[in-house]
């Protein structure tokens, strides 16, 4: 939370400095307010988000023409923030707005394509339109088969949304296969104490857990918080983490253990969540 704090002193003194010195239209106070946002949202502090996302978009839409992909992504980072919320329909409104522009203004393989239809896909899921979702997953792949060598990193979130997408429609072997093979390209590129590792972890857990092998379950998810509890990463991730050690206890019957995690992930949700 440190270095957040510290991002957050840093861009608004620069913000400060532009305020007086810019117009109050110019795209430098727009990209100000956008980094303000970004860090906002990192924190988990949608509502603080949303504020300073809506006041550089506001900007965009002044300045730049209707089909300008700094647009498209200020749309996106606005969706990005809804689906956090848990808002999946209002992120998708502002989802579709981003695909419409970079399906105007990029080529058909272009890599911000395919984050589009994993945005897409991800709302989807969590709608539980698993068949929309898988389609979303498939478009995303075929872009990055075409831009990316095999193993590259940009297909571990691909190979992540599809191991969430499969557990939520309980093909639990093809969610471990997807999630395994998201966690293979993420070893390979990212630090060991990458939030994304943990993440990943956290999901290998889960699913061990839907499928019963309880130890390895339980294994997974203190990788997990061994990254989550040590290394700046989004909260709500280490709840998750916690909520899904406690049901793994509460399938094991160790009731007392199982509280005390639900507790802990309850007690980050209420803070983070609206």
């Amino acid at each position: 939370m440190g270095d957040y704090l510290k991002a957050l002193e840093f861009y608004d003194k620069s913000h400060q400095i532009y305020e007086k010195a810019l117009p109050p239209n110019h795209p430098s106070l727009a990209t100000s307010y956008n980094n303000i946002g970004q860090v906002y949202n990192n924190m988990g502090d949608y509502s603080k988000a949303l504020e300073f996302y809506d006041k550089s978009h506001q900007i965009f839409e002044n300045v730049l023409p209707p089909n300008h992909t700094h647009l498209a992504i200020s749309y996106n980072n606005i969706g990005q923030v809804y689906s956090n919320m848990g808002d999946y329909s209002k992120a998708l409104e502002y989802f579709k707005k981003t695909h419409q522009i970079f399906e105007n203004a990029l080529p058909p393989n272009h890599p911000h394509l395919a984050i589009s239809y994993l945005n897409f896909a991800a709302c989807y899921e969590r709608m539980g339109d698993y068949a929309a979702a898988l389609e979303g997953l498939r478009s995303a792949f075929k872009i990055k088969q075409q831009t990316f060598q095999e193993g590259n990193l940009a297909f571990a979130s691909t190979y992540s949304w599809l191991g969430r997408v499969y557990r939520s429609m309980k093909d639990y072997p093809k969610a471990l296969e997807n999630f395994e093979k998201c966690l293979s390209i993420r070893q390979k590129a990212l630090p060991d104490n990458h939030p994304d590792r943990g993440t990943t972890y956290s999901d290998i857990g889960d699913v061990h857990r839907l499928m019963g092998n309880y130890e390895k379950a339980l294994a997974f998810h203190q990788k997990a918080l061994n990254i989550q509890e040590n290394v700046q990463c989004d909260p709500t991730d280490c709840a998750t983490t916690y909520i899904n050690l406690g049901e793994t206890y509460r399938e094991m019957k160790d009731y007392s253990t199982a509280l005390t995690y639900f507790e802990k992930g309850l007690e980050i949700r209420e803070k983070k969540l609206p």
